[in-house]
């Protein structure tokens, strides 16, 4: 029977990272993916905004990978000719009694070392984007875009060249504890291999391979659920040059339908948040003039008719009261050592992929 050192689940932009970073260590890299391509979910259905660190709990994990994660994923892009652009975000108080809430966003983003945040009043905000309509704003210089198709080529190129073998098409349908560590069967074909030490990077997926590994998802509290997310495009030059953003949702099930940019220029509005009950990109037309009116509050003059339908994602929310924080631990303490589960792994993932593959090659090189 075949055997590898390491298999990874998962091809989105943290699969990839991951399976660069330990090829390069010199470990034996096997990767899975049930798509015919990299990146097919959460990974190309995004903003692609490179996040500053501002909206998690000081101390998470989310908090510490955002800010170690953008740092990391500016040099990168610079060393590899990767598109983007820091071209900075207003989080925006449209009315007096959020100003509050804005401070309190404030503080917890300098608490987790997010760079150069300063808190602006109307005059500063209307000579930065004449069009907002807000009372204050945090401005976030060091947020960006970034090409996210462009970066995870660069790292499944890097991941290749380091050794790395991808099986596209590739789903997992069992896998079983055995003296050698994971047996793990693959469809199309009931393939089965052993491998020493299994990395769980399904993104949407990531709580069923976790139950197949062995982990009670109740128990565990591991379950995902879905939010599916609605972007509209506007069709008109952008009145804006930077991203512009309300205040988030209540427990972060989202950041609010806001003002966001493309390396082209191209201006969209999005996303919204709604739990679905399974993965499902269509756009809903009918859903205009709330994204007209939810973009009317943060920018004036927009024009209606100029909205159009334009992607979906969905995000691997997972359960509970309060913000959860990303999981990523080596599971050894619930009888199942050489397991690496990455679950709940959504916004700011992309951002902080290259400092999620770091936190896993240490976990790995612990085993």
């Amino acid at each position: 029977m075949d055997s590898v050192h390491t298999t990874v689940v998962g091809a989105g932009v943290i699969g990839l990272a991951i399976a660069s970073a330990l090829s390069h260590a010199g470990r034996d890299v096997l990767v899975l993916e049930q798509h015919e391509h990299y990146g097919q979910e959460i990974s190309s259905r995004n903003s692609e905004v490179i996040h500053a660190g501002i909206y998690y709990p000081p101390g998470s994990l989310k908090a510490r990978l955002c800010v170690d994660g953008s740092r990391a994923l500016y040099r990168y892009c610079e060393q590899h000719s990767i598109r983007y652009q820091r071209i900075g975000k207003l989080i925006v108080a449209r009315m007096q009694d959020e100003e509050s809430e804005l401070e309190t966003l404030l503080r917890a983003g300098q608490a987790n070392g997010a760079r150069d945040l300063a808190l602006i009043g109307r005059e500063k905000l209307r000579a930065l984007e004449p069009r907002v309509k807000a009372v204050a704003a945090i401005h976030s210089p060091h947020t960006g875009i970034v090409d996210a198709h462009g970066l995870m080529r660069q790292l499944y190129h890097e991941a290749q060249a380091g050794g790395a073998v991808f099986s596209f098409g590739s789903r997992v349908t069992a896998i079983e504890r055995s003296a050698d560590g994971y047996l793990v069967t693959v469809e199309p074909e009931n393939y089965r291999f052993v491998t020493d030490i299994l990395i769980n990077a399904a993104g949407l997926h990531a709580d069923r391979i976790a139950a197949l590994a062995g982990v009670d998802l109740d128990a565990a509290d591991y379950r995902i659920h879905f939010w599916k997310g609605s972007y509209y495009s506007y069709a008109k030059p952008s009145p804006v040059s930077r991203l512009i953003y309300p205040l988030p949702h209540a427990g972060l099930t989202g950041l609010g339908i806001h003002a966001t940019l493309d390396l082209g220029g191209r201006l969209r509005f999005g996303p919204d948040a709604e739990p679905v009950y399974a993965p499902d990109y269509r756009v809903d037309p009918g859903k205009q003039e709330r994204f007209f009116h939810a973009a009317a509050s943060l920018i004036d003059g927009l024009e209606q008719e100029s909205f159009a339908p334009d992607m979906a994602g969905v995000r691997p929310k997972l359960g509970g009261q309060g913000v959860r924080d990303f999981i990523i631990r080596h599971e050894a303490d619930r009888g199942l050592p050489g397991l690496i589960n990455l679950v709940g792994i959504e916004s700011p993932g992309l951002t902080a992929c290259l400092a999620i593959a770091r936190m896993v090659g240490e976990l790995v090189r612990a085993i």
